[in-house]
């Protein structure tokens, strides 16, 4: 209806389970009370059962906000989101091989913070070469345009221009690695439900918005994430010591079984 306010969704959140700042629940809970986003999706490294986890319990819960399954899918061309999956898409391959893989598991292939000349970064001559083929299987379904981080501030303006050029869809998420950074970047679409946000990047009826973190803000997280690197080595070597397993926080119920 007309004026009916459009639908937001976060699809870039990591967690405990790689190098994000807190667990599924401190997420869930701040993002159902302090944001007004409507899909969100988890996005750790190159893993998905943290993302698994905390569909279920948004789903057992109730919640508001309905989580996508994702994975930051670490390929030889640069970090890609894999959206809507069900299964890990197993990193260290080409670009074109992990957007293909990821299209056969039935899912989006966008990459991440794309164009900063930095190895985790799919760059732009690449992108082209994919996108030149006639085989829409390698094509990548819309672009991280938006992404409010160091990786993607200072290049904004460029992914924009190169993702007008080649008619791809635009989105905008955060990148969130500490909770304060939740909806820094969104993407807005018709709708309010996962499938609606889906439909939308296929039908390139999306559009980004969001505010670029500050130096100083970035700084407290990076102390964060070091601070849980090193609780993280200390679970791992106690665990070898013992040979009970690692006993490291992945930021779910039930995360010390798996």
């Amino acid at each position: 209806m007309s004026g009916e306010r459009r639908g937001r969704a976060d699809l870039h959140i990591h967690t405990l389970a790689s190098d994000g700042t807190n667990g599924v629940l401190e997420i869930l809970e701040h993002v159902e009370a302090r944001t007004d986003l409507d899909v969100i999706a988890i996005a750790d490294h190159d893993r998905v059962d943290a993302a698994l986890a905390a569909r279920a319990i948004a789903a057992d819960r109730g919640l508001r906000a309905e989580v996508v399954v994702g994975e930051e899918v670490s390929s030889l061309g640069g970090h890609v989101l894999a959206l809507f999956v069900e299964r890990r898409i197993r990193p260290l391959r080409t670009l074109s091989s992990t957007i293909a893989a990821i299209h056969e598991e039935g899912g989006l292939a966008i990459p991440a913070h794309p164009l900063v000349p930095y190895p985790l970064c799919a760059q732009g001559w690449v992108l082209r070469g994919l996108l030149d083929r006639s085989d829409e299987r390698f094509h990548p379904d819309a672009l991280e345009t938006f992404n409010p981080t160091m990786l993607g501030r200072p290049w904004h303006a460029r992914v924009v221009r190169f993702a007008e050029e080649r008619g791809l869809t635009m989105v905008g998420n955060s990148d969130a690695h500490a909770l304060a950074a939740i909806a820094s970047g969104w993407t807005e679409f018709p709708g309010r439900t996962a499938d609606d946000v889906r439909a939308a990047i296929a039908g390139h009826e999306t559009t980004f918005h969001g505010s670029f973190h500050g130096t100083s803000g970035q700084v407290r997280t990076f102390g964060r994430q070091l601070r849980k690197y090193g609780r993280d080595a200390r679970a791992e070597v106690g665990g070898r010591i013992r040979r009970d397993g690692t006993r490291r926080d992945l930021g779910y119920p039930e995360a010390y079984r798996r």
